[in-house]
């Protein structure tokens, strides 16, 4: 009897030891939240992670993908903290939810600072507008004598609306704006019909639509792009080498002479300093288990040196994502969510206004 004790006892502690070395997501279902509309750049750039990630999560779990869009992709970033579960089986790709979080903190219920952060990767926007906007655009500089600008956007309290609105500000140009589209892919269907002839993409997007398919027919113009900026400088992204688009900085000087300067331009550095540093974040619900966190981080960095990945994302993109992925990303992002309150109050009136 005493030996049979003793046998059970070593098997119940070999199955315990077995369960404690099983990978966290062995026999798992993972669920990747994307806060954008399918067909958009977002959403592209999601699934496309989704396809390469899954073979670098330690125990294999089935991956499948959940568009949840809406309110310029508050809806599925608010929905990953607050309803999403907490045990490790979500984790969202999310689009602008860093800025969301810095202008109206108020937005989220569950403070956004509290959500767990797998990886950051930083993105800019190119801007373009139809060629045949009269009196006719052969080059970018003639944006300023173009007549019945129609500038078109995701949503009033958006990023991509903000940039769109300041540097038109700034540049002085007389515009109508348009906002509510839920993606910038029906923003782009929404140009090519006519209904705008100015809209802005990330660098996915622009690369992996609107370069082939307008830029080299002929049917937009590339005007500029945002530079990267890090609170104290600017300098040009990598992804744009030999593309021979201006930064925004550049346009404003070739046009206007000098530099920009006044609220407006704070207000454009404080978005670039947030949004273009971690355009996209991959986050998981507050709690989460770290070990769920852990393991997604791995496959993160495994991520940024597939070359499958890599060329899958040329393919579809003209451009490789890299994510910014430490063991101290939580507190790296924490810090930047936070821009002084008289620039948040400037900027948040701004964007009640209507661009006339």
């Amino acid at each position: 009897m005493l030996l049979h004790v003793i046998i059970a006892a070593a098997l119940a502690l070999g199955v315990t030891t077995a369960r404690a070395d099983e990978p966290f997501y062995q026999g798992k279902r993972l669920t990747l939240l994307i806060n954008f509309a399918p067909g958009g750049p977002t959403d592209v750039e999601g699934r496309l992670l989704a396809k390469h990630i899954a073979k670098h999560i330690a125990g294999n779990p089935l991956l499948i993908v959940q568009n949840k869009d809406g309110a310029s992709g508050m809806v599925g970033a608010t929905y990953l903290g607050e309803i999403g579960p907490k045990d490790g089986t979500m984790f969202g790709y999310l689009t602008g939810t860093a800025w969301n979080s810095v202008i109206d903190p108020a937005a989220f219920r569950v403070p956004f600072a509290s959500y767990a952060f797998v990886g950051a990767q930083p993105g800019n926007a190119v801007y373009y507008m139809r060629a045949d906007t009269p009196p006719g655009i052969k080059t970018p500089a003639d944006l300023m004598q173009a007549e019945g600008l129609v500038v078109g956007g995701l949503g009033a309290d958006s990023s991509k609306d903000l940039l769109e609105r300041l540097t038109f500000d700034m540049l002085g140009l007389q515009y109508r704006y348009v906002t509510g589209y839920r993606s910038s892919n029906t923003a782009r269907l929404a140009l090519q019909n006519g209904e705008i002839n100015v809209h802005s993409e990330s660098t996915p997007g622009y690369f992996g639509v609107v370069e082939p398919s307008l830029v080299k027919t002929g049917k937009v113009m590339p005007l500029w792009y945002d530079s990267t900026y890090n609170g104290n400088g600017f300098a040009p992204l990598p992804a744009m080498a030999g593309k021979n688009i201006m930064t925004f900085p550049e346009f404003y000087k070739a046009v206007k002479g000098g530099t920009p300067s006044g609220e407006l331009w704070e207000a454009y550095k404080t978005n670039l300093a947030v949004d273009a540093q971690m355009l996209r974040l991959v986050a998981m619900p507050p709690d989460s288990p770290p070990a769920a966190v852990a393991a997604l981080r791995q496959a993160l960095i495994a991520l940024n040196d597939d070359a499958d990945y890599a060329a899958d994302a040329m393919t579809a993109m003209q451009f490789v994502p890299h994510y910014e992925v430490s063991a101290n990303l939580d507190q790296t992002v924490r810090d930047r969510l936070t821009i002084a309150p008289e620039m948040r109050s400037f900027i948040a009136g701004y964007m009640k206004k209507v661009a006339k």
